[in-house]
């Protein structure tokens, strides 16, 4: 199983992890992207397991400040 980690404090809201992946990721009310289902790692990354990540991989790839990592 892999983890998806989001270091939401530096995202910049381009909505570009959403566009490619909707179905682990949506725009929060800030204007900041959100991980669905994610829980706080605390000092502000957020992260969560998942069986095919297929789409955050590339969402990871396509963020253009780099704050999406999959381990």
């Amino acid at each position: 199983m892999a983890k998806v980690i989001h270091q939401r404090d530096k995202c910049i809201g381009c909505g570009t992890c959403v566009a490619v992946c909707p179905s682990f990721w949506h725009m929060g009310d800030d204007g900041k992207a959100s991980l669905k289902d994610a829980k706080d790692a605390g000092e502000g990354k957020f992260e969560c397991e998942c069986e095919d990540c297929g789409c955050c991989k590339e969402a990871a790839t396509a963020c253009p400040v780099q704050i999406i990592t999959i381990e």
